[in-house]
């Protein structure tokens, strides 16, 4: 059974990625971006004891079955919590104009936006936050990834391009 923890900067193919995992061996998927903010404008990030117990609960209710499971996101302090139930850690290490590119090109994201003149609306700025990937000094960081990456002890591989 599949335990697979995906994580990487914004745009860099981390939901298509868990998409297709999904579809082809039966794994349950869990975005942390559904569970990582509370419902409020501005956003604001729920606190990690909450998103804990979703993450547990998802953990939970997926190991027992045949299928596994894929979670996802770009949250160091909420891949922690999943990566010792993981069997497997993916780090998407793709350039920043790649994932920019990818950003551009995303097609409308309903779990996240209203439409996808909400989701254009936002553009601008998610483009100079991946860009910020390298510089950031927090737990979004390429920083933050790469020391989850090295302190993971399962099967793990960094990809540095999502082109087949």
């Amino acid at each position: 059974m599949s335990r697979i923890v995906i994580f990487g900067n914004s745009g860099s193919g981390k939901s298509t990625l868990a998409h297709t995992l999904c579809e082809r061996h039966g794994l349950a998927h869990l975005d942390l971006d559904t569970i990582a903010w509370l419902p409020t404008t501005p956003p604001q990030r729920r606190p990690v004891a909450e998103s804990q117990q979703d993450i547990d609960a998802f953990i939970n209710a997926h190991t027992s079955t045949q299928g596994g499971w894929v979670i996802e996101g770009c949250y160091s302090d909420l891949l922690e919590l999943a990566a010792p139930s993981a069997t497997d850690l993916v780090f998407l290490d793709l350039p920043i104009e790649d994932c920019i590119a990818n950003a551009r090109a995303r097609p409308w994201e309903p779990h996240k936006y209203a439409s996808k003149a909400d989701q254009d609306a936002n553009l601008a700025m998610l483009i100079d936050w991946i860009g910020q990937y390298q510089s950031r000094q927090d737990g979004f960081s390429r920083t933050a990834h790469q020391q989850l990456f090295e302190s993971f002890t399962g099967n793990k591989v960094r990809y540095t391009s999502n082109r087949p």
